[in-house]
């Protein structure tokens, strides 16, 4: 593994916009100067569904075209893979988690240890904005806020451009809900964990 690659795993539901904030990204890390690439993983393809969608930074070009094992982040748009198995799959101690949750940060508990936990109502936020299709919260431009906040892989600025050239429909509303999550995410240094078995998903 290159030591200048950044590899990112977004896990989410149909419907969430997983596929296009991991291109959201990918698409900010570019106007930045850097090499990047986005592409998804479909199971059944039908709205709630388990997505996942891949993201790889680099200031090299990138070639690799596999699934990402290990990421170096892990998002999660869903409260629901905290728990699932599938989702730690390959998470490291040098992991940084980016989750989607109500819960107080001092009440959760991971199943592996990881460098860092990032957490924002993301839907919460979407929902107060009106970010729904189909009556179902799209949490994406609020996880790439909370991305942007617990990393320094992509400028807030960055992301805001790439949000307003991608999501041109709704670009107000989104920006919103980017801006709005960076400054309400909420950041756990060594969070707690409990090595438990997790749900297979």
């Amino acid at each position: 593994m290159r030591d200048d690659l950044i590899e990112i795993r977004w896990h989410g539901r149909g419907g969430q916009g997983a596929v296009m904030a991991s291109r959201i990204v990918a698409k900010a890390a570019f106007l930045e100067g850097k090499w990047s690439q986005a592409f998804p993983f479909f199971g059944a393809e039908r709205r709630g569904a388990p997505v996942m969608a891949f993201t790889r930074i680099s200031k090299q070009p990138v070639r690799l075209r596999s699934q990402i094992y290990e990421p170096d982040i892990l998002v999660m748009l869903d409260p629901m893979f905290l728990g699932l198995e599938v989702a730690w799959r390959g998470v490291t101690p040098k992991t940084i988690v980016v989750a989607n949750t109500h819960e107080d940060p001092d009440k959760i508990f991971l199943p592996k240890r990881v460098k860092k936990l990032a957490v924002v109502n993301a839907t919460g936020i979407s929902i107060d904005l009106g970010l729904e299709v189909a009556g179902l919260p799209v949490p994406n431009s609020a996880m790439v806020g909370a991305l942007v906040k617990a990393t320094n892989v992509i400028r807030l600025e960055s992301a805001e451009e790439s949000v307003s050239t991608m999501l041109k429909r709704l670009k107000e509303t989104n920006l919103k809900a980017l801006r709005k999550a960076y400054e309400q995410t909420e950041i756990i240094e060594e969070p707690k964990f409990v090595p438990e078995v997790i749900g297979e998903g």
